[in-house]
């Protein structure tokens, strides 16, 4: 289902809401945190697009690659990147409990007040989208990266 065509109001809502929340985040940070999201949500569609978006911002290979095991590659990334991947994997899969204090006060270590309000803004936009790519059924392979902006 196209719901971007039967829902537009909605679509262009969350166009809007999506810029909104990764205002003040670095391209690079905003990327691997979609990334990482729409793996843990199994959302094909979010992945080719910002796999693309990330090379397009100068994201590497070797680093979005190494992802979906950041635990154990820990090395390819910086402390802000790894608390905001921690950050996001817990809000991710938030049914598994709440967020644990320590990953929360983690992230805000890394990141002044505003940038931890957007952060945590930017991770539950991906999970809406990936919700919507994932329900629909959204076909990846042919995003062209910016081609929502």
């Amino acid at each position: 289902m196209d719901w971007a065509k039967h829902a537009p109001e909605v679509f262009k809502a969350m166009v809007r809401l999506d810029g909104a929340a990764g205002q003040g985040l670095d391209a690079k940070l905003r990327e691997l945190v979609k990334i990482r999201a729409s793996q843990l949500n199994h959302c094909a569609f979010c992945l080719d697009m910002h796999t693309k978006d990330a090379l397009a911002a100068g994201e590497s290979v070797e680093r979005i690659v190494q992802l979906s095991a950041w635990q154990e590659a820990r090395h390819f990334y910086t402390e802000q990147e790894l608390a905001a991947l921690e950050l996001t994997e817990a809000v991710t899969v938030l049914t598994d409990g709440f967020v644990p204090d320590e990953v929360y006060e983690k992230a805000a270590e890394h990141f002044e007040e505003a940038e931890l309000a957007q952060l945590i803004a930017a991770i539950a936009v991906i999970n809406a989208w990936n919700r919507f790519g994932v329900t629909t059924r959204a076909v990846p392979g042919h995003y062209q990266p910016g081609q929502y902006k």
